[in-house]
């Protein structure tokens, strides 16, 4: 069992209250630093690891710095030892971690359902992280025994005996038990150092539900960012703590990607900064994630006041350091001196070798079914969008699924982008495996998710619908379809009349007849938005869908990139 089972929300919140309540002023310049004694804490901040113990390979290893140049970054080990050298500057640190940890991972991770991942982040010190939306991607009692231990209900303990659970606790401040309103996580986490208590607040973003498989979330409730975050800082504040700090799994897009790991080049009116300008301000420093971006910005507060924002680059290629100086008298941040900076996680450090044993673990466990052939391609297959939406391995994963559900009765498949993970590409791996060859471990980074496939009854007019709620006004989010599908949308036309010319097999779509559609059970429970989705009838199990993309490459050896031409786009 975690060290941290026994702890219970309540628990937490006595821990808390134990702290006595400062008096004076709440928030002291710079300047008042001359004759009062200070705390120098620093924060190490971890954001959208994935599972990505493993360095990351390709463009997903690499940090773009200012100048154009890269550097290769990311791997657990050199994760660990980066992390050991800068505690090493500072006596007082805490390691905190933004979301989305594990989940869509490598299956170095994954097949072990990511408890090397869990096993690393307790070995290097992991203190606490908000919870991501891939937290919840096997649903909420798999998070559960992802926090408190035990062996999978269906797998069993594979990687180890035993699977104890992470040592630190995942917070979800904005989760709630939609029957009862109590909290469903730990909504915060209060660390000493040097007798001054620091609370952390943590969550992840209230779209949670439209990002997972709403079957495996459906008693939960996810509420505003910043009506948790408030309510917690009050909280905290209430009770004695002052130095607050916001872990989030929301973040911004950046405007350009050569700004490098420090800069401030985001996006205009993006949910991040939103959040991080808004949120109470007792809170000190937001720490964000989701977006896989890097960039490192001061924002005032509700008061006037800066503080930091900053996320680092996914799959563990940057570390977030925020230093703080508490005042010792107040218990609150001296916001005047908070300095924060992304670090580049390079592999010129020695790897950590109590890391790297566990990590050659998995891959020695992993092995066997990782690299093991399973078909072949003649050319690369790349998962990126044209300006219609369309991409030609999600043309290619759609067309295995309609395959896979033709016994159905399967007239058409249609695939999310965002369970797109990865390109599949022609030239060996470090395996050694051989040019074009596909083994299973490429194509679960391509589809590692596990969904079910579901073939449901649909009406002409529900799949229009459909088809319809790929374009609004927060976003454009294209399925991909099976070969025989085909339609226009127009990027000048009013939402909810932008899809025209649907042709299915040759013939028009008829409105009032029925149609077979196979579609995975994250889009059939609404995931994305789909909520046209969610009125399909007569559902039918169609297995897994990473067993559907394997039989499809079987089958079909030298595979090349099926065309982009089923979806046009009109002015």
């Amino acid at each position: 069992m975690s060290s941290f089972r026994r702890l219970s929300v309540l628990a937490i919140t006595a821990a808390a209250a134990t702290v006595i309540t400062a008096t004076g002023p709440a928030q002291a310049d710079v300047e008042s630093l001359r004759g009062r004694g200070t705390v120098d804490v620093r924060l190490i901040g971890i954001n959208d690891l994935h599972g990505n113990i493993e360095p990351p390979s390709g463009s997903s290893g690499r940090v773009i710095l200012p100048d154009g140049s890269t550097v290769d970054a990311g791997g657990a080990a050199f994760n660990a030892t980066h992390i050991k050298n800068l505690q090493k500057e500072v006596r007082n640190s805490v390691i905190v971690g933004q979301g989305d940890l594990i989940g869509a991972s490598p299956i170095v991770s994954a097949l072990f359902h990511d408890e090397p991942t869990v096993e690393v982040l307790n070995k290097v010190g992991m203190d606490t992280t908000a919870a991501g939306n891939h937290e919840f991607d096997e649903g909420y009692r798999e998070l559960l025994r992802m926090q408190h231990g035990g062996c999978h209900p269906v797998d069993g303990c594979q990687f180890r005996d035993e699977y104890k659970g992470a040592d630190f606790p995942i917070l979800g401040a904005n989760v709630t038990h939609k029957k009862t309103g109590l909290p469903a996580l730990p909504p915060f986490w209060v660390e000493f150092r040097d007798g001054m208590p620091i609370g952390f607040i943590g969550m992840p973003l209230k779209d949670v539900p439209i990002l997972v498989d709403p079957n495996g979330i459906k008693d939960l409730q996810f509420g505003d960012e910043v009506k948790a975050a408030d309510k917690y800082a009050n909280l905290l504040d209430a009770i004695g703590v002052k130095s607050i700090v916001l872990l989030v799994h929301q973040g911004d897009q950046v405007t350009a990607p050569t700004g490098g790991p420090n800069a401030c080049n985001v996006a205009a009116n993006n949910p991040g900064s939103y959040i991080a300008t808004n949120v109470s301000p007792k809170i000190d420093a937001v720490f964000s994630g989701h977006s896989h971006q890097h960039y490192n910005c001061v924002v005032k507060d509700p008061a006037g006041n800066p503080r930091p924002f900053i996320e680092g680059l996914a799959f563990g290629r940057e570390l977030s350091v925020v230093d703080l100086k508490i005042d010792r008298r107040t218990r609150d941040v001296v916001r005047g001196a908070t300095k924060a900076d992304n670090k580049i996680v390079t592999r010129t450090v020695p790897a950590d070798p109590e890391v790297q044993a566990i990590i050659d673990l998995a891959k020695q466990k992993s092995g066997p079914i990782a690299n093991k052939q399973i078909g072949t391609i003649g050319s690369d297959i790349l998962r990126a969008q044209n300006a219609a939406g369309e991409s030609a391995l999600g043309n290619l994963i759609a067309d295995g699924q309609l395959e896979a559900t033709k016994g159905n009765g399967a007239v058409l498949a249609l695939m999310n982008p965002g369970g797109v993970r990865a390109d599949l590409t022609y030239k060996s791996s470090a395996v050694n495996e051989g040019d074009g060859v596909v083994t299973y471990g490429e194509a679960f980074t391509v589809q590692p998710f596990g969904n079910i496939l579901q073939t449901v009854t649909l009406t002409g007019t529900q799949l229009k619908n459909a088809l319809e709620q790929q374009f609004t006004a927060a976003r454009t989010f294209v399925l991909q379809p099976s070969a025989g599908l085909k339609y226009s949308w127009s990027a000048s036309a009013p939402f909810g009349s932008k899809v025209s010319n649907v042709v299915l097999n040759g013939a028009p779509l008829d409105p009032n007849a029925s149609y077979r559609v196979t579609i995975n059970s994250f889009l059939q429970g609404g995931g994305d938005g789909f909520s046209e989705f969610t009125k399909g009838t007569e559902i039918t199990g169609g297995g897994i869908d990473l067993d559907a993309f394997s039989a499809y490459l079987v089958a079909h050896p030298g595979q090349s990139a099926p065309a982009l031409d089923r979806i046009t786009q009109l002015p």
